[in-house]
């Protein structure tokens, strides 16, 4: 067996059967004081799989660290072999100044690998790149959806690598969307050096709640079972479909809305999402569904202009779009799936419409 190199963060190097919290240096501030991001690494007795877990890499998704607070403290896993590094803030300039991005203005989701010598943005990249990305074998990242939106969970994996689809499988998420993620995303990025890692997207920005929490959680604890790096068998899904193409459904005129339908929901070809009403309360059109699917994500801002995203639809067959209601209808309602999907219902005001649209 070939000698794995330590594991060395922040100049100090951890050896196997230790924890340790640390803190990796980066930036400064105007009055020089360090900059720093906190890291808690576990380490198992014997070596095995290595897995990164990052949160908050736009500084305002904060689902990323309820997940990994909740793994660590409520929860922390025995590791039999292998090692965790958790960085459950990334972007701290953004977590302090409610902000998605860094004081350049940059995204960090679109500066990786990044630059030693670059800007503020590209040197946090670089940092997190090498000195956490690059001394792993797989990680998850986490987010949730962008202002004024909430999204369902759901995996963002590029499927055509087998060892993405291995840990995207056995992450046990019902929803997986095939994407490689964007130029200089953390993720496309260390799928693209090696390092299969996904993306678990749900939930709100500035929130952290507890079912997106129990989702993710759930997420983690599978992924260490399936490795074997902890005991137990995991956590099967309700169902698991890989979705290959999404479409958005988007506001045609100004106005406010009443929404049909909620995240998680199943939707059929034609079926009503929303009514646009005037200020006046006088109805201006109708938003139906283009496909059958099923509902990622949507807009909690009822107040619209033309071109505005309103629903974020995961377009799928006939065939499965009924596969997957037998089992939601056969699921208990003490499972996370209808747990997950009775919480979504609880972000937006969902009033029933059956009857035509009215004339104009």
């Amino acid at each position: 067996m070939t000698r794995r190199r330590p594991i060395s963060i922040a100049r100090e190097t951890i050896h196997l059967g230790e924890t340790r919290d640390l803190h990796l240096e980066f930036s400064e501030s105007y009055l020089g004081r360090t900059v720093s991001i906190p890291i808690s690494v576990i380490r198992g007795p014997k070596e095995g799989p290595r897995i990164f877990l990052s949160g908050a890499i736009h500084g305002d998704e904060l689902t990323g660290i309820g997940i990994i607070r909740d793994l660590l403290f409520d929860r922390p896993p025995e590791l039999l072999k292998g090692t965790l590094i958790c960085a459950p803030v990334v972007n701290i300039y953004g977590l302090e100044h409610h902000s998605r991005y860094l004081p350049d203005r940059r995204d960090l989701n679109r500066c990786f690998p990044g630059q030693p010598d670059g800007s503020l943005t590209s040197r946090l990249a670089r940092v997190i790149h090498d000195e956490i990305v690059m001394q792993c074998d797989y990680g998850i990242d986490f987010h949730s959806a962008a202002v004024r939106r909430t999204n369902f969970p759901n995996v963002r994996a590029d499927m055509t690598k087998p060892e993405v689809k291995r840990l995207a499988r056995a992450f046990g998420c019902e929803l997986i969307v095939n994407s490689k993620g964007p130029d200089g995303s953390m993720r496309r990025t260390a799928v693209s050096s090696g390092v299969p890692t996904i993306i678990l997207e749900a939930g709100e920005v500035w929130k952290i709640e507890p079912a997106v929490v129990e989702i993710g959680v759930r997420g983690c604890m599978n992924v260490l079972k399936a490795f074997g790096m902890i005991e137990g068998e995991p956590e099967p899904p309700a169902f698991s479909i890989t979705i290959d193409q999404t479409t958005w459904v988007r506001a045609e005129r100004g106005g406010f809305l009443t929404f049909h339908a909620k995240p998680g929901d199943l939707v059929y070809q034609g079926q009503f999402l929303a009514t646009n009403y005037s200020i006046f309360g006088r109805e201006r059109n109708l938003l139906t569904s283009p496909a059958y699917g099923i509902i990622l994500g949507m807009t909690t801002m009822p107040a619209v202009q033309p071109g505005e995203p309103v629903y974020h639809i995961a377009t799928l067959s006939e065939r499965t779009f009924n596969r997957i209601r037998r089992k939601l209808d056969s699921a208990p309602a003490e499972s996370p799936i209808q747990r997950i999907r009775e919480s979504m219902s609880s972000r937006v005001s969902i009033e029933e419409r059956t009857e035509p649209p009215s004339q104009p």
